[in-house]
């Protein structure tokens, strides 16, 4: 649960210009997740968010810190894969990722949360993710990561 809400928070931070803890928590209780302001804290937290000035509306809002990103694969990518990816495999340009049920989205999710040029896009199942990737070698290269990842 954690990781999809985590995920979910990643997703919302990047459609709407949240600016405070109690509007982040006000997205998630519109769909279905019961947070305290404790749990929203801590999820910031650990998922290393800022704030930022936004260029539309003047305010501050959430955002991803660019200077997190070490590698393509991000700390809590490595998370979330390490807790719920079984299996890893491609063919050609596309990449499949097995994972335990009802985490496909989540991962699905902290992978479009990259926004790694690489991936053309994804598609999150219950417990399947489908990845399109530019070509072959990328695919390899990526499926690649990934495993170690899991090691």
């Amino acid at each position: 649960m954690k990781f999809q809400r985590q995920a979910k928070i990643l997703d919302l931070i990047d459609q709407f210009e949240i600016e405070t803890q109690e509007e982040l928590s006000e997205h998630l209780r519109d769909l279905g997740y019961t947070t305290t302001q404790a749990t929203v804290s801590r999820d910031i937290k650990e998922l290393r968010l800022i704030k930022i000035l936004s260029s539309t509306t003047g305010k501050y809002r959430y955002a991803v810190a660019t200077s997190e990103v070490e590698n393509s694969f991000t700390n809590r990518l490595r998370n979330i894969f390490k807790e719920c990816v079984t299996e890893i495999s491609y063919a050609q340009n596309m990449v499949v990722i097995k994972t335990l049920p009802g985490l496909g989205q989540a991962a699905a999710m902290a992978i479009d949360a990259m926004r790694d040029k690489r991936v053309i896009g994804t598609l999150g199942g219950d417990d399947t993710v489908f990845i399109v990737m530019r070509d072959e070698s990328v695919a390899s290269q990526f499926c690649s990561e990934a495993q170690k990842t899991l090691l």
